[in-house]
């Protein structure tokens, strides 16, 4: 016979198991009864980062193009591309113009470490009405500097290949042109802001505002072993660089001892030129040069502009476009609920990556929070 007290376990446990199976079939219900709603009802506190708020009707922009003295922004799109990355570049820049920059007309500047072919650029040109400028990356931008000591550079890329470090084998000059140099080229002088691209890139839904990240991932730290000492040693000779109010508790979540491997994917970045110009982003990348990391280990632009950006922006200056679907490679940031069907958007809700077990937006949200 069972006991007044297992009666009324039995029963908690029924409601319990009956309210965590409608919470997850019914969404709605979930979020009436989820703990950060109750307490926000309690304590007036706002559960929701200011992103998750649509863009106000007034931004979204009409099919039509725009008058050029409309636009917002003095921007450029940045595109680093070798000729061999035609076919892959066009697939992007076609998605850009479709979604966006044919209503904009944004102009496009495109780099490349060796001349551009005829043929790449006729096809580039066919593909916008925008202006297009080509040119080439200076030299001592793009190669290896000779202070670098190359018989140690070699044994660590084949150290890396035999451990399976991704990317082991590569010179990793474009990573490090991307991290500092590319913002002096003598071309995006006369611009303030820019937004990078990538080839390869899917763009799912229409694009309805322009001025970051739309994905942020964990780094696998056997590329980037020494970077967090580095960066802890630069603080240290520097603490007077390092902004109040930054974004510090996304990079690590033990006070600054050890980095949490967030970082905001660099293939897609709207960003101030001016920030990358600025006395304590130009320190710390010089800094971080003169240890030689982007050869010796993978430093890579992603972990270095976000580390940059966690330290010397405040958190409020950092902004998460949720409201552009991404991909690129095997990872996607898709809009939900009304703001896909709003955007026209053709990727997967379901397939998004923001609150993967490998997404670092949870990071990101509890500093708006």
């Amino acid at each position: 016979m069972m006991t007044p007290m297992r009666y009324i376990l039995l029963v908690l446990s029924v409601i319990i198991s009956i309210h965590y199976i409608t919470s997850f079939t019914y969404e709605e219900y979930g979020k009436a009864t989820s703990i950060s709603n109750i307490a926000e009802q309690w304590t007036g506190l706002k559960s929701n980062p200011l992103y998750k708020t649509p863009v106000p009707d007034e931004y979204c922009k009409p099919d039509s193009s725009m008058h050029l003295q409309d636009r917002r922004a003095n921007t450029s799109i940045i595109v680093l591309v070798q000729n061999s990355e035609l076919w892959g570049i066009m697939s992007s820049m076609k998605q850009l113009e479709d979604r966006f920059n044919r209503k904009f007309q944004y102009p496009y500047v495109f780099l490349n470490d060796e001349p551009f072919t005829q043929s790449f650029k006729h096809h580039i040109w066919a593909l916008t009405n925008a202006t297009v400028e080509f040119s080439l990356i200076p030299s001592d931008h793009w190669h290896q500097p000779s202070w670098i000591d190359e018989e140690r550079a070699s044994k660590s890329r084949d150290d890396m290949v035999k451990n399976d470090v991704i990317y082991g084998g590569r010179l990793s000059y474009s990573s490090k042109h991307t991290c500092s140099f590319f913002y002096q080229h003598e071309l995006l002088q006369k611009y303030r802001y820019y937004w990078r691209v990538e080839p390869d890139i899917q763009l799912f839904c229409d694009s309805q505002t322009s001025t970051g990240f739309t994905i942020s991932l964990y780094k696998f730290p056997t590329t980037i072993p020494m970077l967090w000492n580095t960066v802890k040693s630069f603080i240290d000779a520097n603490p007077d660089l390092v902004t109040p109010g930054n974004t510090m508790e996304f990079l690590c979540d033990d006070g600054g001892e050890s980095y949490s491997l967030c970082h905001f994917w660099g293939n897609f970045e709207i960003a101030d030129l001016d920030f990358w110009r600025g006395e304590a982003y130009s320190k710390f990348f010089d800094y971080l040069d003169e240890q030689g990391g982007f050869y010796y280990e993978r430093w890579g632009d992603a972990p270095v502009h976000s580390i940059g950006a966690g330290l010397f922006a405040k958190k409020e200056q950092i902004h998460f476009f949720n409201d552009i679907g991404y991909r690129h490679d095997h990872f996607e940031h898709c809009l939900q609920g009304d703001v896909h069907t709003k955007g026209k958007c053709w990727c997967d809700p379901d397939k998004s990556v923001d609150y993967q077990v490998y997404s670092c937006l949870y990071q990101y949200d509890k500093l708006l929070l």
